[in-house]
C-alpha cells in the first residue's frame, strides 16, 4: 500500500539545523569610486536609528531657571520650580532634579529671609525698650 498524503514516514530523530553558508564575497573587478568623486549619499535616519533626538533628551527650561534664580530671587525659584515639575510630569522632559533643587533652595531662601526679618524686628524692639535707640 502507498501513503495517500505522499509524506515520508515520521521518525523520532530531530531534524538537523540548516548548514551555515557564508555570504558571497564581493566581485573583483567591480569599479571603485574615482579619487575625488562625491561620496555616496548618507542613509536617512530611521525611527530606530541612532542619533535621532527624543523627547527625553530635551531639558525643561523652567527647571534651569528655577535653580539659577534660587541664588538671587527665592520666590521666582519656587514659582518656576512648581511650574517646571508640572510640565515635566506632562512632557517627560529632563530636569526634575534641577526643579526640585530650585524648590528646596528657594524655600530655604524664603525661610532664611523670614528668620532674618524677624530677628531684626526683635533686635529693634529690644533696643527701643532699652533706651539705647532713640527715634529723635
Amino acid at each position: 500500500m502507498t501513503d495517500p498524503t505522499n509524506q515520508p514516514p515520521a521518525s523520532n530523530e530531530p531534524t538537523p539545523p540548516p548548514v551555515y553558508s557564508p555570504p558571497a564575497a564581493p566581485a573583483y573587478g567591480s569599479p571603485a569610486p574615482a579619487y575625488g568623486a562625491a561620496p555616496a549619499a548618507p542613509q536617512a535616519y530611521t525611527s530606530q536609528g541612532y542619533g535621532t533626538p527624543g523627547v527625553q533628551d530635551k531639558w525643561n527650561v523652567l527647571a534651569i531657571v528655577s535653580l539659577v534664580s534660587a541664588f538671587f530671587v527665592s520666590l521666582a525659584a519656587v514659582i518656576c520650580g512648581h511650574i517646571a515639575l508640572s510640565q515635566i510630569k506632562k512632557t517627560g522632559e529632563k530636569g526634575r532634579g534641577l526643579a526640585i533643587a530650585g524648590l528646596v533652595l528657594g524655600y530655604l531662601g524664603i525661610l532664611s529671609g523670614i528668620i532674618i526679618i524677624v530677628f531684626f524686628i526683635i533686635v529693634t524692639i529690644a533696643a527701643v525698650n532699652d533706651g539705647s535707640y532713640s527715634t529723635y
